[in-house]
């Protein structure tokens, strides 16, 4: 049997990234928030969301679609999946995890384990198919029906009635029933496993009724040996079942833990939009493209700042339909770094199937999320800032394919302007040429005007007004050739101050204040 919950005709790997290689882009965008949100305080939810955000970058569109519409079922009947969860996780809790043990090398304990196994698993698919049976109806999405349709079909009242009688035969309370034959030596061979024969309570049958001789030997409790050679030719019937009962044991597990795997990922996007519903902030399913140069949005905002502050936050309205490079320049704390991790998160969440904190959304997939933003002096002192970034940069071009999406935020800055940018510039063009996508926040000017002339690049401008406020909304506007640097004035020397940025007003004051002194 197979869940097909998360895929339309694979399993889902619920494998996460390891600690020794996290993902690569989690810091910049902040994903740990998220995923936090999500989990709500359950560390298999995190595991599980973590693992969905590594392989999202494998799924196609139709993986996406079909995502979304079983989330859209969840979105509308979230009772009954924490139902069907709850029935999922019941083999692996506390209080039943020693029946589910499937260690064990000899063959006795192989059946034993295997038949304690299948036997609370009976129950709870049992409980699990007349939980979907009796709401089959409220369910929309091919994915949702397909599995109700395979639990009808595997697991019919036929079925676990004769699954139930055969393991309580392979119970083998009342003993176990070989039958052999003696061989050279007088050592038994051909030992058959047979099925139990059924009593005949009927006493005068058994009384008037020939049967074949038969003899008893009975062992003394010290007799050890004797304990020994029973047990060898115990193991020696089990061992014909025991590789049967093992495998179908796994085998059923297999199915429960992949259903609590796909079912976990559904609930932590529950639980997520619970968390935005509190604050607030509404959502919408975006839509993927298949062109290789697609992104428009509308209003789309940073989930996780809305999910730090506890309120909706401003969004931008971006249509970058065949610009594969957005450059964003503008003021300080204007917003810039805000929307480009609005588009990473926005992107990864597109690719996992979930919904995005936008009004819509339309984009191409992408082959990986690779961010580049500027760190820290490396206090180590092995090496300075930029050639600390070079070395990230490397790393990025060896993983890098082609569709892929990168983020710069500040990139290659550590050094001069014009070194900077000829090198951003080298850089980027060389990305450009191998079908990735670029959004790239900067504030150099000369890496902007090495792009101005190009037809795939679209610019945007985070603007303050003349008092300094920000409106956190960018805009479609070319960079501009002079600095904010009347914003550092400001925040270095005296918070409040007014710096005017009209030249005639910086002269007539420096006039006063000469004819002052």
């Amino acid at each position: 049997m197979k869940t097909f919950l998360m895929h339309p005709d694979r399993d889902f790997d619920s494998q996460p990234p390891s600690q020794k290689e996290p993902l690569q882009f989690a810091q910049d965008i902040e994903l740990s928030v998220l995923l936090n949100a999500a989990a709500a305080g359950d560390r298999y939810l995190y595991e599980i969301m973590s693992a969905a955000c590594a392989h999202a970058w494998a799924n196609d569109i139709a993986t996406v679609l079909y995502r979304q519409e079983i989330l859209k079922d969840c979105l509308a009947n979230p009772a009954l999946v924490r139902q069907f969860y709850a029935i999922a996780i019941e083999p692996f809790g506390r209080d039943h995890s020693w029946n589910f043990s499937l260690y064990g090398r000899d063959a006795s304990s192989k059946v034993g384990s295997g038949v304690r196994t299948l036997q609370s698993c009976l129950d709870v698919l049992a409980r699990l198919r007349n939980a979907c049976a009796a709401n089959a109806d409220k369910f929309r999405s091919r994915g949702f029906q397909q599995f109700f349709e395979t639990l009808e079909r595997d697991l019919d009242d036929a079925y676990l009635q004769a699954a139930s009688a055969d393991l309580n035969n392979l119970t083998f309370r009342n003993g176990l029933l070989l039958s052999a034959q003696v061989g050279d030596g007088g050592k038994g061979v051909g030992t058959m496993l047979r099925k139990p024969q059924p009593r005949d309570l009927s006493w005068v049958r058994r009384t008037f009724t020939p049967g074949a001789p038969s003899f008893t030997l009975q062992l003394h409790p010290r007799d050890e040996a004797g304990a020994q050679a029973f047990g060898e030719l115990q193991n020696r019937g089990l061992v014909l079942i025991s590789d049967a009962v093992y495998q179908s044991a796994e085998h059923v597990l297999n199915f429960l833990k992949a259903l609590r795997a796909e079912l976990a990922f559904y609930l932590g996007c529950l639980n997520l939009k619970d968390q935005l519903d509190r604050i607030g902030e509404p959502v919408a399913f975006p839509e993927p493209r298949h062109d290789d140069k697609s992104f428009r949005c509308r209003n789309l905002r940073d989930v996780c700042l809305a999910l730090t502050m506890g309120r909706p936050v401003v969004g931008n309205d971006v249509n970058a339909d065949g610009k594969p490079l957005v450059i964003i320049t503008g003021a300080n704390r204007g917003g810039k770094s805000t929307f480009l991790r609005s588009v990473g998160l926005a992107q990864l969440m597109l690719q996992c199937g979930l919904f995005v904190t936008a009004d819509a959304l339309n984009s191409s997939l992408h082959t990986g999320l690779f961010t580049h933003y500027k760190r820290e002096e490396d206090r180590s002192m092995r090496s300075g800032k930029f050639d600390e970034e070079l070395v990230r940069m490397s790393a990025i071009a060896d993983n890098i394919h082609r569709r892929g999406l990168v983020l710069f935020n500040e990139s290659f800055a550590a050094t001069h302007e014009r070194e900077g940018a000829e090198i951003a510039r080298q850089i980027t063009s060389a990305l450009l040429d191998n079908n990735v996508t670029v959004f790239f926040v900067s504030h150099m000017y000369e890496l902007s005007r090495s792009f101005l002339n190009d037809d795939r690049v679209l610019f945007l401008r985070a603007d303050r007004s003349e008092d300094g406020a920000r409106s956190f909304r960018l805009r479609a506007a070319p960079p501009l050739s002079k600095s904010f640097g009347a914003d550092l004035y400001e925040r270095i020397f005296g918070a409040g101050q007014t710096i005017r940025r009209d030249d005639n007003a910086l002269s007539q004051t420096a006039a006063s204040s000469a004819r002052s002194q």
